[in-house]
Order: C-alpha cells, then structure tokens, then sequence
C-alpha cells in the first residue's frame, strides 16, 4: 500500500514511509480485484534516536493509512518495525517500542480506526544485533509480551511478528517461549526471511530443486505453526536453520 521509505527532512537521518495520497482509490480498486487485507510497513531506528519527530511521523502516517483502508473494506496489517541495528541492550528496545506503540494507539484512536478489525506486525523485543549478550528465548518473550500487555487493547484480534534478521530458529524459539500461556491476542507469525531463507538455499532457482525447496518450507510452515501453539521444540533444526540474517541497514 505505501510507496516506499524516503529520507524524513529535520529528523536525525531517519526515514518516513510514503504513499497517502491516492491510497483510498488504490484501496477500493484492490477490493474490487479481491483483496481483503492492506499492509503499510515503516521504520524506527533506535541508533538514530529515534527523534519525536520520526515516531510521531510513523505513528500518524500509519494510523491515517488504517483508517483509508478500512473506509474501503480492508483490514490493515500495522507495522512499526523497530531495526534490529545497533548495540543498546534489551531494555533500551523496550522503552523504544512501548513509545512507538503508545504514539501508534494514540493515533489509530484519533483516527476512529476499529481495533477489530485490524491486525499488527511488530518487531519482537530483542537486543540490538550488535549488542555484546543474546537474549534467550524466554527473556525476548518476557519484555514483548511487557510491552504488549501495556500498549495493545484486547479487541485487537492478532499479532503476527516479523523476523527482522533473526534466524529462522531463533524467529521460531521466540514465537513458541511468547504462546506458553494464553495471551488476550492471537500471538502467530509473518515472517519473509525466517520462512524463505533455508527454501531459496535448497532451490537455487533450479527446477531439479524444487521438490527439495518444498520439502523445506513445509519444515518452516510445520515449525511455526507449533510455535504459534506454543508446541515447538527445536528438535532436528539444520544447521543452516540456525544461521542469523541480520544486514546492517537492510531494505527492501
């Protein structure tokens, strides 16, 4: 739905995601064309801040394009992902994401956005990529679920994480330690790179492959589906599975 990150002028090099304008007429054409479901992705940088001025830009764009797209039947997906760059600890992460999410309900509400009908996409709460220590499973699950509890309204339906880098078992080992005991929300996963990264390695983009390809993302798909039940034991993981894909400053 956005038209992508483009630098945010009197911020400390940050970013802000455009694309309002015209979305309502890309809306109602998608529905038409059968679409049920929008997503507006922008970014936070902690290392850059981040500046009032960037949360407050993401806060507001996303609350604005939530409230175009359920004007035209869709359910937005809200995704504030807070960049895994830099070295601050766990706790730095959830002071910044608490903020987001506070400027983020903030707006939906001024917007008069139904938290029924919408869906989020947040980061986890994790270390910085660089940051000396890892986190277990159980501490990343801990200071999400504390933050979550604190910013996100029970009548929202779904959180369904991004990766952001992780591993694949790291992404999933978070999941299931965050679904060990009931939550108000349905707590599942959207993730691209922690589903895909072991499938384009065994396909190569070779028609001989493709059989092994689906062999492995119906591996990912079996694990994450446990972890979302909060079943999964990390029995059996490839080694490749437990490789990170943190990029410093990746985009797409």
């Amino acid at each position: 739905m956005a038209t992508g990150l483009v630098p945010l002028p009197g911020s400390n090099n940050e970013s802000w995601c455009q694309g309002l304008d015209g979305l309502a007429s890309r809306c109602a054409e998608y529905y038409k064309q059968g679409a049920r479901f929008a997503k507006w992705r922008t970014v936070v940088s902690i290392p850059c801040g981040p500046s009032a001025l960037a949360v407050k830009e993401a806060a507001w764009g996303l609350a604005r394009y939530a409230a175009i797209a359920q004007d035209n039947g869709l359910v937005p997906i809200v995704e504030p992902e807070i960049l895994l760059d830099g070295d601050h600890g766990i706790e730095r992460t959830l002071e910044v994401a608490e903020k987001v999410w506070s400027e983020v309900f903030f707006y939906l509400a001024q917007n008069n956005v139904l938290f029924e009908g919408i869906l989020l996409k947040p980061s986890m709460v994790t270390p910085g990529a660089e940051h000396k220590e890892k986190a277990s499973p159980e501490a990343i699950a801990k200071h999400t679920l504390t933050m979550l509890r604190r910013r996100v309204p029970p009548a929202v339906p779904g959180i369904m994480f991004l990766s952001g880098g992780q591993s694949e078992v790291e992404a999933t080992l978070n999941l299931n330690a965050m679904n060990q005991s009931p939550n108000p929300w349905h707590v599942s996963f959207s993730y691209a790179r922690a589903l895909q990264n072991s499938v384009l390695k065994a396909w190569q983009g070779r028609p001989e492959n493709v059989e092994a390809a689906q062999k492995a993302l119906l591996v990912r798909a079996k694990a994450n589906s446990l972890a979302q039940l909060g079943r999964y034991t990390g029995e059996g993981e490839s080694d490749e599975a437990k490789k990170g894909m943190f990029q410093k400053g990746y985009t797409y």
